[in-house]
């Protein structure tokens, strides 16, 4: 079945595991039917246990485990981009959840066993012998392109974090973290590499945070491969390859290896090896404590493979030394066996269909019917001739997208497959002899049926190889020549392109490659724009037989968009608005607008919050309400803003509650709504101080539970958060009085940006080459400029432009407006013009704030005059316009 209607498009927003995508539109209800068991059958009981210990605030789990939840997922994070400018920071639900069933299985629930996971089956079908391991071993499910590398550091960091601090923890502050080959080895080293994901996302609590030095005590040291450091008792990441931790009978293989197929990607070790001084696997074997991540885990099909063996081996050497291996954490995208099950251990999973239509990978678009039936397999012994015309829609496709991306500085990427080596280069030749654009820009690698690398250079020269690894690394960049990838099959995994939009398969597949459609996508998923909230596709193109095997992952709940392909189509790429300087009807230099730049008038003072009193806040007081027992069994706190469920607590009436939790509720409510970085531990106390002495028409017991009862009622909670913002803010706010013109915005020299596919229209009185509306009222509105002879030009103040005035909101906080349109009437008359449909608040204030701008300007130069032009929709629609001068003459009234 398809996604429900109400699945949220953010991949933030929490999910309810009453619209997770099921299989089969009857299983929604009946968790017994035959349809629910192609699901994990653990996952389903885990969500909903899960999200009650969510919305209770993780009771039961230990203190470091909740702190750092509540770090990770409720305090907001602000986060400073290349630009200089700051945005906030939030890891997906499905990373939030993963790294939470973890934490839930291990602190609550108390998992030793395969047993104990075995109370989560829904299925009635799950058996003890399907557990080949005899460790705690927990798998994670996320879509390719999902971010499984942040939830490897939060979970390295937690368990970290809880051995540190936590008495008696049987987790590790040693990490042993598995690669399935030098690619992804590669990618994650590059995360990892001084410990910079730990620090450059928030993975770490400030300091202080619940009483803990957080940042001091995590101290790790990166080992790569045999490049061992100063190995420590505690505090090791071992970052390696499964070859590298083979029993010594089994050495690790090397460059130098007759076979360098293991050295590269393949799955089994040679005998003979001259690289490794060092044994990797001797020193894991002898540590006392250890967790095991696994990166692109479904290489752990079987138990009778060497890569199971090996850590099998490792765990039986901790039991010999009276420990064991603390914890197997497996990630990938495809968890499954080779006869399509699933792997049992799996706990959490964010399935493919999800992370489309949330926008957290590209959407794979299909040749519609039209366009599939152009394509004919030609009767031909020559391999290009017979697949010359996949080949070349492919190209044509490619191009389309290639020019539009090159505007954003984004280098599209064609990748290419094959059924052989022979036919590989057979097609690199012939699209570099018939395309110009290729020329010099084809980059093959050879793989084998099961999509590994084989290595074809004579020799096994070690700079060749080092040289294609390179190469694929960084095709995305500019500077890298290639734009087309060919290869006998797309790499299972570990070559993390981003750019890839058009995929041509020209091969079919057998049972024995091992190959999962989802594996076949993978590698044309992530997207190029990730800060962007747009849409992004890859255009899969093929022979039927292909395409049969593609679109049989619409088991999976998978729906594909079909679209008209080749010449005469456009382009299957975001939205693109730039200057439209190839327009040889437009004088770009005429219709350019430069608006000043003014240094604030409104600006916030951060002074110490130690100067809040409490005590002058001349708040309303309230009377304290009795609750019964009952009543007070379950208190329900909700987040101000979202209505969120943000804290409960649940106790008996003769438990002693914890107010602390309560009031830093409240206090990171009040700092996440005005972006406050700091202070944290000086606005608890002011926050503790006004609710317990002036709050309430008396001065109440914190630790009552009566008392916290009454806090999570509407009207407290409203006066605690809006107090403090209010005094916040008239401590914090002020205007100079007076503003300066710092600099000019040419919009003309604004940079191309993209857009999510929404109407626009071609404007031609306008700089840029569309114009986009944020409703129907303002592309009605840009119509009407259209025609307007008495103006020069206009724009609508797209984000990129950056031309902001700062206000203060109805609320008192400082924000950020951006007016509509930019109309010039002449080289000295310029009009701001804000359009309206339903009026609010804090149009009043924009509106004043424009109104003091423009007189701001006009006090200090003369050579321009800026006038503004406020324009309800409801007024507008009562009359008819046929020049600016009626509508300044109509709405300057």
């Amino acid at each position: 079945m398809s996604l429900l209607n109400n699945f949220p498009k953010s991949p933030h927003e929490i999910l309810n595991p009453e619209i997770r995508w099921i299989p089969g539109e009857d299983s929604i209800k009946d968790k017994q039917g035959a349809m629910y068991k192609l699901l994990p059958p653990l996952v389903a009981k885990l969500r909903e246990e899960v999200k009650e210990w969510r919305d209770n605030n993780y009771i039961g789990a230990t203190e470091t485990s909740i702190a750092l939840l509540n770090w990770w997922f409720k305090t907001p994070h602000f986060i400073q981009n290349k630009e200089g400018s700051s945005f906030q920071f939030q890891y997906y639900f499905a990373q939030r959840e993963a790294v939470e069933t973890i934490v839930y299985l291990h602190d609550v629930i108390k998992v030793k066993d395969k047993y104990d996971l075995m109370r989560f089956d829904v299925s009635g079908s799950v058996s003890s012998n399907m557990f080949e391991e005899d460790w705690r071993r927990f798998v994670i499910k996320m879509a390719t392109g999902a971010g499984k590398t942040k939830v490897m550091s939060l979970l390295l960091a937690w368990s970290y974090f809880h051995k540190l601090y936590e008495e008696d923890s049987d987790l590790s502050r040693n990490f042993l973290v598995i690669t399935p080959n030098i690619i992804v080895l590669d990618r994650i080293y590059n995360d990892f590499n001084g410990l910079k994901i730990f620090f450059e996302d928030p993975v770490l609590p400030d300091n202080g945070f619940k009483g803990k030095d957080w940042q001091n005590d995590f101290q790790l040291t990166l080992h790569l491969q045999d490049n061992l450091g100063n190995i420590k008792k505690y505090g090791n990441i071992f970052l390696t390859n499964i070859h590298r931790v083979y029993d010594n009978k089994n050495k690790a293989p090397s460059i130098n290896d007759e076979n360098v197929l293991d050295y590269f990607l393949g799955e089994k070790p040679v005998l003979n090896t001259t690289d490794s001084k060092i044994d990797l696997g001797d020193i894991v074997r002898d540590i006392n404590e250890l967790m095991v991540i696994n990166d692109e885990a479904h290489h752990i099909h079987d138990s009778t493979l060497a890569w199971f063996k090996s850590i099998e081996d490792i765990s039986n050497s901790l039991k010999q030394k009276g420990s064991k291996l603390s914890l197997q954490i497996d990630v990938t995208a495809t968890p499954k066996h080779n006869n399509g099950g699933i792997f049992i251990q799996t706990i959490s999973d964010y399935p493919l269909v999800e992370a489309i239509y949330q926008n957290v990978v590209k959407h794979p678009i299909l040749p519609d019917e039209a366009s599939r039936a152009k394509l004919i397999e030609r009767q031909s012994s020559i391999f290009t001739e017979k697949y010359e015309d996949f080949l070349h829609l492919g190209y044509v496709e490619w191009k389309k997208v290639y020019e539009e991306h090159m505007k954003m500085n984004k280098k599209a990427i064609l990748f290419i497959m094959t059924d052989d080596t022979k036919n590989c280069d057979e097609v690199k030749e012939f699209l570099e002899s018939r395309y110009t654009e290729f020329k010099d820009s084809v980059l093959v690698i050879h793989t084998k049926d099961n999509g590994e690398i084989s290595e074809t250079v004579k020799g096994k020269d070690k700079e060749e190889l080092d040289r294609l690894r390179k190469e694929a690394d960084n095709i995305d960049n500019l500077e890298s020549p290639y734009k087309v990838i060919l290869s006998v099959l797309m790499l299972k995994e570990g070559w993390d392109v981003k750019n890839v939009t058009t995929i041509v398969g020209l091969r079919a597949y057998t049972s024995k490659a091992n190959i999962l459609p989802e594996q076949t996508l993978g590698r044309g998923l992530r997207r190029m724009y990730r800060e962007k909230d747009i849409e992004e596709y890859v255009s899969v193109i093929g022979t039927p037989a292909f395409m049969d095997f593609v679109e049989s992952i619409k088991s999976e709940g998978v729906v594909f968009e079909t679209r008209k392909m080749g010449a005469g189509s456009g382009a299957i790429a975001p939205i693109i608005i730039e200057i439209d300087k190839n327009n040889e009807k437009k004088d770009i230099e005429k219709l350019d607008i430069k608006i000043p730049v003014l240094t604030p008038r409104i600006y916030r003072e951060y002074k110490n919050l130690s100067d809040l009193k409490p005590s002058e806040f001349n708040n309303k007081k309230v009377e304290i309400k009795e609750f019964s027992e009952e009543e007070k069994r379950e208190i329900i706190f909700k987040d101000i803003q979202s209505g969120e469920i943000n804290h409960i607590i649940s106790l008996d009436s003769n438990s002693v509650p914890d107010y602390t939790s309560v009031i830093g509720f409240f206090t990171q409510s009040i700092m996440k709504q005005l972006r406050l970085y700091s202070g944290y531990d000086i606005l608890y106390e002011k926050v503790k101080d006004f609710i317990k002495n002036y709050l309430f028409t008396k001065e109440i017991d914190l630790e009552d539970l009566n008392t916290l009862r009454n806090l999570s009622e509407i009207e407290p909670r409203n006066i605690i958060t809006r107090s403090f913002i209010d005094q916040i803010n008239k401590l914090t706010i002020l205007d100079k009085g007076e503003a300066e013109i710092k600099d000019y915005i040419s919009i003309g020299k604004s940079r191309p940006f993209v857009i999510k596919e929404q109407g626009y229209l071609i404007p031609k009185k306008s700089i840029f080459n569309k114009i986009i509306g944020d409703s129907n009222f303002e592309l009605e509105f840009a119509n009407l400029l259209e025609g307007c002879e008495d103006i020069i030009s206009y724009v609508k103040n797209y984000f990129s432009i950056n031309f902001k005035i700062e206000y203060q909101n109805s609320d008192g906080e400082i924000s950020y407006y951006y007016p509509d349109f930019i109309v010039k009437l002449s080289e000295r008359q310029i009009y701001i013009v804000e359009t309206k449909g339903r009026e609010d608040l804090d149009d009043i204030e924009k509106i004043k704030r424009l109104a003091k701008w423009c007189e701001d300007l006009n006090n200090m130069q003369k050579d321009v005059e800026y006038k503004y032009l406020y324009i309800k929709q409801e007024d507008y629609e009562k009359e008819k316009f046929g020049s600016f001068k009626d509508l300044i003459k109509y709405f300057n009234k």
